[in-house]
């Protein structure tokens, strides 16, 4: 038994690659991952440095009980 012909002018319209909705949630999901990606080699190329200061910063305590004070510059 012999299938049908299918009409592949019907068909590729349809196609998943032919949709924009598609490519612009890749691009979009792409363009996050490498803001993700830029915002960790930022992070990791500058140092935190300690906060000088004596009391509370927004309520967070700027150096913990048995922390090291970092080194006096000459």
């Amino acid at each position: 038994m012999a299938m049908p012909a299918t009409n592949t002018a019907q068909a590729a319209p349809s196609t998943w690659y032919r949709q924009p909705i598609v490519w612009l949630g890749a691009m979009l999901f792409l363009a996050s991952l490498a803001g993700c990606v830029w915002m960790i080699v930022l992070g990791a190329r500058h140092a935190d440095e300690p906060v000088d200061a004596p009391h509370a910063v927004f309520g967070v305590p700027s150096s913990s009980h048995n922390s090291h004070k970092p080194p006096a510059t000459p």
